[in-house]
């Protein structure tokens, strides 16, 4: 910026939004005092803080409400990017294989975050509960990225301030068995009136294609080790063949095929980091029959081979992306 410019000054909307955003942030650093990424005591609430800048993480994200509190991050969805930072929250309506970084944190401004599991039930009790107030799902529809399962937004003060009575619910455990499930249908009912709830409703919807290529996905995570057969998955959604690819890969920007490869190689990595396989025993318990093309495409997903992606992910303790 040149010496002679000056910042635009803040709004009295989003000076009040920087205020409640600093203040939840300082609570944060007080309940995660070094980097981590801890289960709270809120049932579906996880507490994330990095001090540095991350490398590139492959991982599974799981439907979930993603809000970004100080830092920057970049998640990469097939052939999308998305970069989020202070104030806004990322929706993720199915699980869905990513590479993840985090682009800006610093030990004195860390990299700051709460996530939300979302209950897929929870969310169709509340949309039915709202009645009239209910997002239209075509309300987003000339969105080009509307399709994806993967969106973010801006935070506006209301969902804030949702999210900080549900999180400052940590300072009085006694409250949470009574009042967290209250301020988390709160949290749930704001982000729905905001601007991606349309998106959400879409993929809650049991006759519209999100719902359905979200019953293939389930299926695919539970069966990624058996060989694929587009037409039975496509027979099982009710869809061509051709109608299920195409809103396949608008939702998760990968094919079915690309789709089951990345969760395998998931959960190989999982099964060596976790319990110790070998790059061999994990590629056949996933899956594949030959380990050297396993190899291959682990490496291409990962950046390194089996053996020493491993070894670096057990010789230091960094955040999932």
């Amino acid at each position: 910026m040149p010496a002679n410019a000056t910042a635009k000054p803040l709004s009295s909307t989003e000076t009040q939004l920087e205020i409640l955003r600093m203040q939840l942030a300082q609570k944060l650093m007080r309940w995660l005092p070094i980097e981590g990424m801890v289960e709270s005591e809120i049932d579906g609430v996880t507490l994330v803080r990095g001090d540095g800048c991350s490398g590139c993480i492959g991982t599974l994200y799981e439907p979930s409400l993603a809000f970004m509190i100080q830092g920057a991050k970049s998640v990469q969805l097939g052939d999308r990017e998305i970069r989020y930072g202070p104030l806004s929250y990322l929706v993720t309506s199915v699980h869905l294989p990513v590479i993840g970084q985090v682009i800006e944190a610093a030990p004195d401004q860390p990299y700051l975050g709460i996530k939300l599991k979302l209950d897929p039930q929870e969310v169709t009790d509340l949309l039915l509960a709202m009645g009239d107030l209910a997002p239209d799902p075509g309300r987003a529809g000339d969105c080009p990225d509307a399709a994806c399962g993967m969106c973010q937004a801006q935070m506006d003060e209301p969902l804030l301030q949702a999210l900080s009575r549900l999180a400052s619910l940590l300072d009085s455990p006694a409250d949470i068995p009574v009042l967290a499930p209250l301020a988390r249908r709160e949290l749930l009912y704001r982000a729905l009136l905001g601007e991606l709830g349309p998106r959400m409703r879409r993929f809650i919807m049991s006759d519209s294609q999100a719902a359905r290529v979200s019953r293939v996905i389930a299926t695919l995570k539970d069966r990624y080790s058996e060989p694929l057969r587009i037409s039975d998955l496509a027979s099982q959604a009710n869809m061509s063949e051709s109608s299920l690819f195409h809103s396949f890969k608008q939702i998760t920007r990968m094919t079915p095929l690309q789709y089951q490869k990345k969760l395998r190689l998931h959960e190989a990595r999982r099964l060596m980091v976790s319990e110790g396989l070998e790059a061999a025993s994990a590629s056949y318990r996933v899956g594949y029959e030959s380990p050297s093309h396993f190899s291959r495409e682990y490496s291409r997903l990962f950046g390194a081979p089996p053996k020493a992606d491993v070894s670096r992910l057990r010789g230091e303790e960094r955040l999932p992306a």
